[in-house]
């Protein structure tokens, strides 16, 4: 795999500054995630995901355009949709996406430490360690979402029914597959295992029972029976942070069609892989990039880019053989 070595145009414009209401005091918080509106092109609508401070909390907010066309957002503009209270400074999650259906997926961490000493992961009464659904189509002065009653925990007793799916640690990145629908997840582990996961309606991913598809509690308490176990795991010997991509759709690399990519923040590799009836089919190497992985990118053509911790934006280009 090779990346473009021309480097990016540096005369660009912000086309939002939020520095005066975003906490970046920790590791894993600040700007964390973006959506554009279905209808951006003639609302101007947006959704962005960051970390606030005094108290502690993620910030869901809807922003506008001033006009679609002038590529400047309005900081003014904010509308703020949710606020999640978080207890310590890591496993915030950080992604936005809008799915198929329409609907805005939020993805949320367990609230941090380790080894989730609140149980997050396993409370239904709670947002965090969690992936939301939620309707912001017709939003009210006052944010006002609501979650779609179709959500499979709507009228469950002491039940969120933002949630979409649980039983996740630190869901960092998510994306739904352009052509199928399919929704997949890297929820980064603890220790000892990285994974990879599809998500489905209802989905318990195990965390903090489970770590990758092993048990985290001693055996007696490790009752995984109505978990759904990760497509693919892998041991902290090949990575610490696995980063998850998207399912390959573009054209200028057709040996990469259908296989879902994804990175690890430590060791810099990407890897693809390919399932059939929730079975992998494949699974090999593509490129040791040396990267300080952070997140990927999809153009409007299906092609992936890669961010780095080093402040650049690769593409993929071509395979070597």
């Amino acid at each position: 795999m090779s990346f473009p070595t021309n480097p990016l145009p540096r005369d660009l414009t912000a086309f939002l500054d939020l520095r005066d209401r975003v906490n970046d005091s920790g590791n894993e918080e600040g700007l964390l995630g973006l959506a554009f509106d279905p209808e951006f092109d003639s609302n101007g609508h947006f959704f962005v995901y960051y970390s606030a401070a005094n108290p502690r909390r993620s910030v869901i907010s809807r922003f506008t355009a001033a006009s679609p066309d002038t590529g400047m957002a309005e900081p003014k503009s904010e509308l703020v949709v949710m606020e999640i209270p978080q207890p310590y400074q890591n496993h915030n999650g950080g992604q936005l996406a809008f799915g198929p259906d329409g609907m805005l997926y939020v993805s949320l961490g367990d609230g941090g430490s380790g080894g989730d000493p609140d149980g997050n992961g396993q409370d239904l009464s709670t947002l965090l360690g969690s992936i939301l659904r939620i309707d912001v189509s017709d939003l009210g002065p006052d944010g006002g979402y609501r979650f779609p009653l179709d959500n499979p925990l709507v009228g469950v007793p002491n039940a969120r029914g933002e949630i979409w799916a649980y039983g996740f640690r630190n869901p960092w990145r998510f994306s739904f597959d352009r052509e199928s629908g399919d929704l997949w997840v890297g929820d980064v582990g603890q220790n000892s295992f990285e994974e990879i996961d599809l998500v489905v309606r209802g989905g318990n991913y195990g965390w903090n029972i489970l770590e990758g598809a092993h048990c985290f509690r001693p055996i007696p308490r490790c009752d995984p029976s109505d978990t759904r176990l990760p497509v693919i795991e892998y041991g902290s010997d090949q990575g610490c942070s696995v980063i998850g991509g998207y399912v390959y759709r573009g054209t200028k690399i057709s040996s990469l069609a259908g296989a879902y990519l994804y990175g690890d923040f430590c060791s810099g590799e990407i890897h693809g892989l390919r399932v059939d009836g929730g079975t992998v089919i494949e699974h090999r190497l593509l490129v040791d990039s040396g990267l300080m992985i952070t997140s990927f990118g999809e153009d409007l053509e299906g092609e992936i880019y890669v961010l780095s911790q080093d402040g650049g934006i690769y593409r993929f280009t071509t395979i070597v053989p």
